[in-house]
C-alpha cells in the first residue's frame, strides 16, 4: 500500500502546469479547464462539474451530483468525449484535488489521448476562466432565483449554461456569444 501511494505521489508531482495561465487557445479543443463548484440549496449541496473549452470559453460538458466524487468527473468527461468525439491531444488542465488526481481520472485520459495539467497547489489563479464562469453561474443565475429545492435549482444551472453558451456575449470574443464565436471563426 505505502509502495501504491509513494508512485501515486511521484506520477502526480510530475504532472506539469501545461498551461501556466496561458489562457488562449488558438483552436476550438486545444486546452480545455475543468473544475467542481457547489451550490447551496437550503440544507443540501448539489456539485456542478464542467468542462470549459478556452478557445471560446464554451461549455463543452457538464454534470450535476448531490456528491462530489470521483464518478462526477468521469461523467463530464464523457460527456465532452461523447460530444466532442475527436479529443486526442486536448490538455486538460485542473488542480489537484483527490478526484483530479485519482487513477480511474488519469486512466480515462490515457483512453481517450487527453493530456493531463495540473495548477500549482493553493492557486486559485491558475484556473482562473472556470472559476470566473462559476462565479457568473452564481450571481447572474442562482443568486437571482429564490430557489426551493434541487430540481429547481438543476433547471436553472442547465437553462444558464444554455443562455451562456449561445446567447451571452463576451468582450473577447468581439461581442459573440461562445457558440456564434466558434461558428463564425471556423466558417
Amino acid at each position: 500500500m505505502s509502495i501504491f501511494i509513494s508512485q501515486q505521489i511521484i506520477f502526480l508531482q510530475s504532472i506539469e502546469n501545461l498551461l501556466n495561465r496561458k489562457f488562449k487557445a488558438d483552436y476550438p479543443n486545444q486546452k480545455w479547464v475543468t473544475d467542481i463548484s457547489f451550490i447551496h440549496i437550503g440544507s443540501q449541496r448539489l456539485y456542478l462539474s464542467a468542462i470549459m473549452d478556452l478557445y471560446n470559453n464554451e461549455i463543452v460538458a457538464y454534470e450535476l451530483s448531490n456528491r462530489n466524487d470521483n464518478q462526477l468527473v468521469l461523467n463530464t468527461i464523457r460527456r465532452a468525449v461523447e460530444k466532442q468525439k475527436d479529443v486526442f491531444g486536448i490538455i486538460l488542465h485542473s488542480n489537484r484535488g483527490y478526484q483530479y488526481t485519482s487513477g480511474a481520472y488519469h486512466d480515462m485520459l490515457h483512453q481517450f489521448g487527453v493530456i493531463s495539467s495540473m495548477y500549482r497547489k493553493g492557486n486559485c489563479y491558475d484556473n482562473a476562466c472556470i472559476e470566473s464562469f462559476f462565479s457568473h453561474l452564481k450571481t447572474e443565475a442562482l443568486y437571482t432565483h429564490n430557489i426551493q429545492n434541487v430540481q429547481e435549482a438543476q433547471k436553472v444551472i442547465c437553462e444558464y449554461i444554455q443562455f451562456y453558451n449561445l446567447e451571452r456575449i463576451q468582450i473577447k470574443l468581439n461581442q459573440l456569444p461562445p457558440v456564434e464565436y466558434r461558428r463564425q471563426n471556423m466558417a
